[in-house]
């Protein structure tokens, strides 16, 4: 069981080691502290180090399988914080979430096809459709007194012009902060029942909602619904386990999973390795009391940014998130452009954020801002900020 001192999340580690991409990407830079890339500056939970320990200490790694354990566990975690009643059966593994979301779209869908998206969003979105020779269709959110929202009409007008097979969602949504609410859910699943779109939901941060938001699975709003979805989950954004590579999707329609499921088996890889299994059930079994720690530092990290925009008043506005530890931010009051806010960003403020047209043209003016990391280190960057703005 996770027992948390005062300063467990405010440590500081040294994360320039080989092959670490959010800090090699500053490599030869002085003195940027980088805030792009999702994964967290945390020490994953104790459960999880001492699992891969026990592991490592058997010293056979052989051919591995997940087994009921395994399956009740994540079914266990779903149903506590999310209310959602998963059978073992619905659950299919791979790699990583957009491994999971390209064979979806491999499965259900064929060459030409047009698939859809709502941007600003994760970028992989995007370069994902086209790379599995599909057509990108792009429906732009709608950005009104500092909330994003889907323009539904135009989400419908577009599935209808490009005959959609497919809408890729991304719930709570990246970078823009979203947590969709059930109405906006249940309009999102009326429009692709009716136009007999396929749902590939995108719900690894699923975990991280605040205040009085609450995560809703979309699968659970309907038998209709769910059984046209694929639900992609991981618990490796909620742990910080991106490296040991572990995600499981959920499909409650039997023809859509074995189709899924062929298309796993395609790639020649449709099983998680040791380590992976290992850590995954550390977290759900013993990874509660840390997240719920996590959450609240979180939150506390959140509401620093938020203060330090609107008292600084420099022009960078944080549209307030609903979920995620990705902050995106409002810059367009600098009058940059995005290749000058990039530089601004580097190399006068000493911080590498990620760029908003990475996240689609709406993007433009904005950038993302990872805060999942200890205080000391935003309250610098922060800092840092506000001199270069002064002296801008």
């Amino acid at each position: 069981m996770f027992s948390m001192s005062s300063d467990y999340f405010d440590t500081v580690y040294d994360r320039h080691t080989a092959g670490d991409i959010k800090y090699q990407s500053v490599a030869g830079v002085e003195n940027v502290i980088p805030m792009w890339i999702a994964d967290m500056d945390f020490k994953a939970p104790p459960a999880v180090e001492e699992a891969l320990i026990k592991s490592a200490k058997h010293g056979i790694f052989g051919y591995t399988e997940t087994d009921e354990e395994y399956d009740s566990l994540v079914i266990s975690w779903y149903k506590r914080r999310m209310g959602w009643s998963i059978k073992p059966e619905w659950i299919l593994k791979a790699p990583g979430v957009m491994f999971a979301v390209s064979a979806a779209i491999r499965a259900l869908t064929d060459e030409g096809d047009s698939v859809i998206i709502c941007q600003p969003v994760y970028y992989p979105f995007a370069k994902i459709v086209p790379a599995n020779k599909r057509r990108l269709v792009v429906s732009e959110l709608q950005l009104t007194n500092g909330r994003y929202k889907i323009d539904f009409s135009d989400f419908e007008t577009k599935i209808k012009q490009h005959s959609v097979k497919a809408f890729l969602l991304c719930s709570p949504h990246n970078p823009v902060g979203r947590v969709w609410t059930r109405d906006e859910l249940s309009e999102i699943g009326r429009i692709c029942c009716k136009h007999n779109v396929i749902i590939i939901s995108d719900e690894i941060h699923s975990d991280f909602v605040y205040g009085n938001q609450q995560h809703i699975p979309i699968s659970t709003l309907s038998e209709e619904i769910a059984d046209r979805t694929v639900t992609c989950t991981a618990p490796s954004k909620t742990f910080n386990l991106a490296g040991l590579q572990a995600s499981n999707i959920i499909v409650a329609n039997t023809d859509i999973r074995r189709k899924l499921h062929g298309a796993l088996r395609a790639t020649g890889y449709e099983e998680l390795n040791t380590m992976a299994i290992a850590a995954t059930k550390a977290v759900y079994k013993d990874g509660e009391a840390w997240l719920d720690a996590l959450l609240s530092y979180l939150q506390e990290n959140i509401r620093i940014l938020g203060k330090a925009c609107t008292e600084t008043d420099g022009g960078i506005s944080l549209i307030q998130p609903e979920g995620t530890y990705l902050m995106w931010l409002d810059c367009r009051r600098l009058g940059l452009s995005d290749m000058e806010l990039a530089d601004f960003f580097l190399h006068k403020a000493g911080v590498r954020l990620h760029s908003g047209t990475t996240f689609g043209a709406g993007g433009s003016g904005f950038v993302r801002m990872n805060i999942a990391c200890p205080k000391s280190l935003l309250v610098k960057a922060i800092t840092q900020i506000d001199n270069a703005i002064k002296s801008f």
